[in-house]
């Protein structure tokens, strides 16, 4: 979770130095450094390790021994110290979708408020909208915002949360007298946000791991302690389950705790068909322990195939499997390209030779190179000039190498009147266009989905990013008509994206 937990402390020393308003430079360089490191896509203390943080765009040398003290420490002293110089509410309703470091200010400087709670209720009193830069709409807002941050509080997007889930797997395999180790839950079934994390254990030495385990520097607090059940709450608030079985147990266990809940009561239900009993103990006839030790024995009981955890929602995967119709999922090995990376022509934190060399050590054959076009100056969208100086170095690229291919694209702003931010001139010079709503998120479901359509019967367009615009945990989608989209899009033969950014998305179901 370290580039999330350090792209959150750059976040939030650039916004308290604008409400003390401080240098607007100071300001971008810390706002510029937290969208690099969340737009990694590798650990940012691997690249710590090599010595490479300043080649991180936005990172120079003081940036970087910012990032190794929090590496190190868990903390910046500088921004407890700038947390101190404010109100500590101020801080809280940084956290609010939609309250930027101005309005927060005018919140305190006007009324005093010094509580999410304080603040939900003169919002609900209609107390705010005459103050300067807030209106009724933004009052609205404003409560809006406080219910998806308490929302959001309850849940962690996976990709957050995932990589510390896998390292602690792999430190308890590693040193913990473990068998058999697997994570659990929602978390193994992939859902895009998780609650919590559970792990699942088969141990002849259960209350060894335990001790193990609740030694582990991520615990902040040991919630429950107990011989095969034991909760812990990490530093960031994250709370993490482990339990110890026996392994004649595991399979039947691993089931029972990656869920879900409905896809289990099925599976039940076929076992009592045949006079069976399935629990998280293994499979009985009667009091008789039949099997259990893998997952594999409990589909087998019930007449079924290995189920996959991400299927196990009961959509209709259980029929599938009994007439032998799973779907195939995909997996690394079919992905043959990458069609939106950003450069730094715009936002990304990669040059063109860069994004080549790692799509060749990838294995892709392909990749489209998709930065921001001019309107979106916070994502340093690029202007047709250097458009076209990207344009000509792509395409000498792909004349001296074979291996890898280069698109040269753009994701282009759809303007409020459904226009597009390149005139068509431009637009038909390039590889790939991807089309994109980055403004006006707060227009009703007639002027976005108007807005999709155009963009989507747009001759030069080719994909529709991240269709819902939401960013879990921190916005929620804008209202779209989906189904009357999806029915254009297929008219059109155009594509709508998932987008795989784990704060997106898009097209979960």
């Amino acid at each position: 979770m370290k580039n999330y937990e350090i792209a959150v402390i750059f976040k939030g020393i650039a916004n308290i130095l604008e409400i003390k308003n401080e240098s607007p430079f100071r300001v971008r360089a810390y706002q510029k450094a937290a969208r690099s490191i969340e737009n990694l896509t590798e650990d940012i203390a691997l690249i710590a390790q090599r010595g490479d943080l300043t080649a991180i765009p936005g990172i120079g040398k003081d940036l970087a021994q910012k990032i190794n003290e929090v590496l190190t420490t868990g903390t910046l002293k500088k921004y407890e110290e700038l947390k101190k110089e404010i109100p500590p509410g101020l801080v809280e309703f940084l956290n609010i979708p939609g309250v930027g470091p101005r309005t927060a200010k005018v919140l305190y400087e006007k009324l005093g408020v010094t509580s999410l709670e304080e603040l939900e209720r003169l919002a609900q009193e209609q107390k705010l909208r005459n103050l300067p830069g807030i209106k009724a709409k933004t009052e609205e807002n404003i409560l809006k915002g406080i219910a998806l941050l308490r929302k959001g509080r309850a849940r962690f997007p996976l990709g957050s949360v995932l990589p510390q889930a896998l390292n602690i797997v792999k430190i308890l395999s590693r040193e913990a007298p473990v068998e058999r180790i697997s994570l659990a839950g929602s978390t193994r079934r992939w859902k895009e946000t998780v609650k919590d994390i559970d792990l699942l254990v088969s141990s002849p030495y259960p209350e060894e791991v335990m001790s193990f385990y609740t030694r582990l520097p991520i615990v902040a607090e040991v919630l429950v302690s107990g011989p095969t059940k034991t909760t812990i709450r990490t530093k960031e608030g994250l709370r993490y389950d482990l339990r110890v079985v026996e392994k004649e147990s595991y399979g039947a266990a691993l089931c029972y705790f990656t869920g879900s809940m409905a896809h289990n009561i099925r599976i039940r239900e076929l076992a009592n068909l045949r006079g069976l009993k399935i629990n998280e103990y293994g499979i009985f006839k009667g009091e008789k322990l039949l099997g259990g030790a893998t997952e594999e024995e409990v589909f087998a009981s019930v007449g079924l195939p290995f189920i996959p955890p991400e299927l196990r929602e009961d959509w209709g995967e259980i029929e599938a499997a009994a007439a032998g119709k799973l779907p195939r999922l995909v997996s690394p090995e079919d992905i043959k390209g990458d069609l939106h990376v950003h450069s730094r022509y715009s936002d990304g934190a990669n040059t063109i030779a860069e994004i080549a060399a790692k799509a060749r050590q990838m294995g892709l054959e392909w990749v489209a190179i998709c930065d921001h076009s001019p309107s979106l100056r916070i994502a340093r969208g690029v202007e047709i000039t250097a458009l076209k100086e990207k344009i000509a170095q792509i395409k000498a690229f792909n004349q001296k190498n074979q291996d890898v291919k280069l698109l040269c694209g753009a994701e282009v702003d759809i303007n409020l009147d459904g226009n597009l931010d390149y005139p068509d001139e431009i637009l038909k010079e390039l590889d790939l266009v991807i089309a994109a709503i980055h403004t006006g998120f707060k227009q009703d479901e007639a002027v976005q989905t108007k807005r999709l359509l155009s963009a989507i019967n747009h001759p030069y367009v080719h994909i529709i990013a991240h269709p819902t615009g939401r960013l879990l945990g921190e916005r929620e989608p804008y209202p779209i008509n989906l189904e009357l989209l999806c029915q254009a899009a297929a008219r059109a033969k155009k594509a709508l994206e998932i987008n795989a950014y784990y704060k997106r998305l898009d097209l979960n179901d």
